[in-house]
């Protein structure tokens, strides 16, 4: 269950230079990035739910990468490079990564790339 913005997590300095100012962190460092747990990952901040484990796979890229999300949880906006699409929490606008289209590197042919530092696992 999402919470409201009165109720959203404590942000470390870290979390927030991601989420609240659209950071990134660096390639392989992540908790996440090899993480084959069974659950769901939310958005760190206001715990919205954003990706199932079964979508999770290795692209090799050094980030969390998911093939398809929450339906409706996830929000895709032009980045302001003007070449990537920004993906962000659809309930509270926090930055989780881009988006990628093309790779052929799942049948879904998606590769949401995303911080560990954006998202929390909930074992199910």
């Amino acid at each position: 269950m999402s919470k409201s913005e009165e109720n959203w997590n404590e942000l470390s300095d870290k979390e927030r230079s991601i989420i609240e100012n659209k950071g990134t962190e660096y390639p392989f460092t992540g908790m996440y990035n090899i993480f084959k747990g069974k659950g769901v990952f939310v958005c760190k901040r206001c715990e919205h739910p954003l990706y199932s484990s079964e979508d999770k796979f290795d692209s090799g890229c050094g980030w969390p990468s998911f093939d398809d999300e929450v339906s409706g949880n996830v929000k895709r906006i032009p980045d302001a490079d003007g070449f990537r699409v920004e993906i962000v929490c659809e309930n509270c606008n926090g930055h989780l990564g881009h988006v990628f289209q093309g790779e052929r590197l799942t049948p879904k042919n998606t590769r949401h790339c995303v911080n560990s530092l954006s998202i929390k696992f909930v074992s199910i």
